[in-house]
């Protein structure tokens, strides 16, 4: 299970509408977890249980942001992150994953993920990269 806090004090960002973001992850727990925290957070979340259900959703509406697992059984983060790129080219992708190893960031940068973030510890790190990515996005003319 995720590690989570939440701070509905929080203020929401500056936008009249809600960011949202795409979730996608095989865990259904790390779903329920992300989704609670994003909400919390201000967010409008939709959730994918794997990268072929987010490719296949018809009618998406438009992410702010994707937060995507990395460990997947159909298409891993970082396939899935550069298909993203090439439909969905400046929409910032921030990848989780429990697995760490040496190279990921540079993998995760080639295929331009915007940040990694490691598994369990989604909390105000996850909240705080996900509105930087947004903003930075939207200062930049998306």
């Amino acid at each position: 299970m995720i590690e989570i806090s939440s701070h509905p004090e929080r203020l929401a960002m500056s936008s009249p509408a809600k960011p949202t973001v795409y979730v996608v992850d095989d865990d259904a727990a790390v779903l329920g977890s992300l989704r609670f925290l994003l909400e919390t957070d201000g967010f409008a979340v939709r959730t994918f249980r794997n990268a072929t259900a987010l490719l296949n959703a018809t009618s998406q509406p438009g992410a702010d942001c994707y937060v995507i697992d990395y460990k997947m059984p159909d298409i891993n983060g970082l396939e899935l992150a550069g298909r993203l790129r090439q439909s969905d080219g400046d929409t910032p992708v921030i990848l989780i994953t429990g697995y760490p190893d040496a190279n990921i960031s540079t993998r995760a940068a080639a295929a331009g993920v915007k940040d990694v973030i490691l598994k369990p510890l989604l909390d105000e790190n996850l909240v705080k990269r996900i509105r930087h990515a947004i903003q930075g996005n939207r200062s930049s003319g998306k």
